[in-house]
């Protein structure tokens, strides 16, 4: 359980050291080595799960028009994946932030091992206390379900102050299949599992992105591409299970393994989806540096 006034900052951050500092060792475990915890995308049917990792953020960075030189945040960075993936492929100078200290320290000396210092960091921070500006690019990788469904407004604005004009945003979340439902992820999640988490329908998510000022140019689901996600960390939790629990017992295994198993079934069964919401910073002249077609 966590204490104080619902996303503020200390309560976001306890909320956020509850599920990511378990065990760096656990999450290497079940993960896999990209420490990736979102959804991959898979090119084929026969790709394995770092494949389909890889391809995801190289996704991104080709909706994002990453180029030499540029400049990326990446908001709620993880263990890193994206930062150094766009740092080492693209030539991309990013900074990434996460309110897990566990994950900011993995995610530096992975930066370090390979080599990666002059273009790519990650601070353990708040996205909100962020000073830097005139980013070419943000990238929001699974942060948004941990805001509130009421930020919105203010977390887009954030981001809109954040971006050059002709900047771009790309938004990967989790989303409910329609309005109807409740925002809330449910008493076992909350209790467990993600405290405070909050879902929202994709169009609730694409009117606060407009509102925000952005022009929408991209929306996408990919929902079974986390159902095969998810097969795949279970997969690797079954096959390490043993390693598991000697590393943070078997009652945390027994959660995730649950809380894992439900979340595939609830992505099969189109109870929630991941949307891909792109968008740019139209400059003063109406500019919003895209071609005519889409070239990702």
């Amino acid at each position: 359980m966590v204490d104080g006034l619902r996303h503020s900052l200390t309560r976001d951050a306890e909320a956020i050291s509850h599920h990511y500092d378990v065990s760096n060792r656990f999450y290497e475990m079940v993960l896999g080595p990209s420490m990736t915890y979102t959804c991959a995308v898979f090119p084929h049917e026969g790709a394995t799960l770092e494949e389909a990792q890889a391809a995801k953020y190289d996704l991104v960075a080709r909706k994002l028009d990453l180029q030499p030189g540029q400049r990326l945040l990446d908001l709620g960075c993880g263990w890193g994946g994206m930062v150094r993936h766009a740092a080492k492929e693209y030539g991309v100078k990013a900074l990434g932030v996460t309110l897990s200290r566990q994950q900011a320290e993995w995610a530096q000396e992975e930066i370090k091992r390979q080599g990666l210092d002059d273009l790519a960091e990650v601070r353990h921070l708040d996205y909100r206390l962020v000073t830097e500006g005139d980013f070419d690019a943000v990238s929001s990788i699974g942060l948004t379900e941990h805001i509130g469904v009421r930020n919105y407004p203010a977390y887009f604005g954030f981001v809109m102050d954040k971006l050059k004009p002709e900047g771009r945003l790309l938004n990967h979340c989790i989303t409910r299949a329609n309005n109807r439902q409740s925002t809330r992820t449910g008493e076992f999640i909350d209790r467990y599992v993600f405290p405070d988490g909050e879902l929202a329908a994709p169009g609730r998510l694409v009117s606060a992105v407009h509102d925000a000022g952005f022009e929408v140019h991209d929306v996408e689901n990919i929902r079974l591409h986390y159902a095969r996600t998810l097969a795949g960390w279970c997969a690797n939790l079954e096959a390490n299970w043993d390693e598991c629990v000697a590393e943070v017992g078997e009652n945390t295994c027994r959660v995730w393994g649950l809380y894992m198993a439900g979340s595939r079934l609830a992505f099969e069964r189109n109870e929630i989806q991941l949307h891909h919401i792109l968008a740019a910073k139209v400059g003063a002249d109406g500019g919003n540096g895209f071609p005519l077609r889409p070239t990702w």
